[in-house]
């Protein structure tokens, strides 16, 4: 391939489909092998065969685009649909409305620009508006406040990592334009006291909005298998808006959320129609304009597919999988669970911290795991699923020689990404971490300096371009001398 500008450019001629498709398969052999139950995260799945019909679906509407929904009157049909069950589902009623979004992330931007702007009409004495929320909610709150001009109050959780409503109460002011939960927070599984916050915002006449992206679609099926679970959905008087995530517990194909509202009072504020572009009036009920209409078939296809029975089946499995992880873990004497997760989500670290839960986690990866490290406290996150289960007599053995490698080796240090993470986790000075991973983005999404290699140019396997693979010599020491600071001052 000639040299160009920037490293490589379109082909000259086009390659055949076998060549593209023996290239993709090529692509992916440095890729995590998820089937396997190797990735604790990301991916949700159930079998082969529903794998099959959710691409088989997502084809036959593979080109049409939702931009204009009277266009399609079979998406626009189906889009429906899967509102009403869902409304169902969490236990809404005939005024429950609501939309389809790309993901989690577009359905909580969507419910915060909503609320700021119904705050614009019936909060006017708002004038720097702020949301209320804890710490353990998805950044993407953080994330749609800096977009849309809202500060964040970001308030501490308590010893069992859930919000603290008394606390939220207190930080209400007249900016106040809205409060947010989890059910369940991601990092630790365990569920916000829902109640309490709502009867907080009715108080004082504010929007709750529940981000349920994560157990939207699996603690129903949780609390109908018999365990006790606190009411978090529509029935709880207060809450006036859910999110929760079609392409992860709904087993449909990425990126499909749904966006339930209480009633069209306050969805009706979401919608953007702009009446002077000389291409016509342009009305946009979500984030998006263009929208694949292959994301909304799979998702119709899942949820009549699966039925209620099949989602309870599936949910069955996977806690039994579940409480067989937490009981083996818990019986670990060097490893704790935190918090009390009440669907299939477990985070675990170490016992006062020694040994270094990091050090464990570079074990783990040494053995083919993807692991997930969290911070405050430093911990090792797994989602459980169904293709899980037969990796877990596995992982269990791999995690025990983790232990004991780490206790055998006092002063080991943790190197590549567990280095580079630990190390972010435990600089007091957050600013200075985000100067850090802004660099990391910045490296990733760069053009390499004229020594880029296409796909189709490299031997064997591609390799893995995260920065975070080649982490700094002295990053692994650095942060040993953290640890021991933080046990010093008492920081875990």
């Amino acid at each position: 391939m000639p040299p160009t500008k920037t490293g490589i450019s379109i082909p000259e001629t086009g390659k055949t489909h076998e060549e593209i498709l023996a290239q993709l398969a090529q692509m992916r052999h440095s890729d995590v092998k998820w089937k396997d139950g190797r990735v604790w995260s990301l991916v949700y799945y159930v079998d082969e065969e529903h794998l099959a019909l959710m691409n088989q679906a997502f084809k036959m509407y593979f080109s049409e685009n939702m931009l204009n929904p009277y266009a399609w009157d079979s998406l626009r049909h189906m889009e429906k649909e899967i509102k009403l069950m869902a409304g169902d589902l969490l236990n809404g009623d005939n005024e429950t409305v609501g939309v389809i979004t790309s993901g989690g992330t577009e359905s909580i931007f969507q419910a915060v620009y909503t609320y700021r702007e119904w705050a614009r009409k019936h909060k006017p004495q708002a004038r720097q508006p702020e949301i209320v929320v804890p710490i353990s909610i998805h950044p993407a709150f953080e994330k749609a406040a800096h977009i849309l001009g809202l500060k964040i109050k970001q308030l501490p959780t308590g010893d069992d990592l859930r919000a603290q409503p008394e606390l939220i109460r207190k930080n209400i002011t007249s900016n106040t334009i809205l409060l947010a939960a989890s059910a369940p927070s991601y990092p630790n599984g365990v569920l916000d006291p829902i109640e309490e916050i709502a009867e907080i915002a009715t108080e004082h006449g504010l929007p709750f909005h529940v981000d349920a992206c994560v157990g939207g679609y699996m603690l129903p099926w949780v609390e109908r298998l018999g365990n006790s679970i606190p009411p978090w959905d529509f029935r709880v008087k207060g809450v006036t808006s859910i999110s929760a995530d079609l392409h992860k517990f709904g087993y449909a194909a990425k990126g499909c959320s749904t966006l339930l509202y209480r009633s069209m009072d306050y969805m009706k504020y979401q919608f953007f129609i702009a009446t002077d572009f000389p291409g016509g009036i342009y009305a946009s009920a979500t984030f998006q304009g263009s929208r694949s209409g292959g994301p909304i078939a799979a998702a119709w296809a899942a949820l009549n597919a699966l039925g209620k029975d099949g989602y309870l089946r599936i949910a069955k499995e996977i806690m039994e999988g579940t409480n067989r992880l937490k009981e083996e873990i818990g019986a670990i004497p060097e490893l704790k669970i935190l918090g009390e997760p009440i669907m299939n989500i477990i985070s675990y670290t170490t016992q006062s911290s020694r040994p270094d839960i990091f050090v464990i986690a570079d074990y783990m990866e040494e053995k083919g795991w993807m692991v997930d490290r969290q911070q405050f406290p430093n911990s090792i996150h797994l989602t459980v699923m169904r293709h899980h289960i037969q990796a877990i007599d596995t992982y269990m053995q791999d995690l025990r020689d983790a232990i004991q490698y780490a206790k055998d080796h006092p002063k080991a240090t943790a190197k590549g990404n567990a280095a580079l993470y630990g190390l972010m986790a435990r600089i007091p000075f957050r600013g200075m971490v985000k100067t850090n991973v802004r660099k990391l983005f910045e490296e990733m999404y760069s053009n390499p300096a004229g020594n880029y290699k296409s796909s189709d140019e490299e031997e064997g396997e591609v390799n893995s371009a995260n920065p975070a693979d080649n982490s700094p010599a002295w990053a692994g020491p650095l942060n040993r001398i953290l640890i021991g600071l933080g046990r010093l001052f008492g920081r875990k």
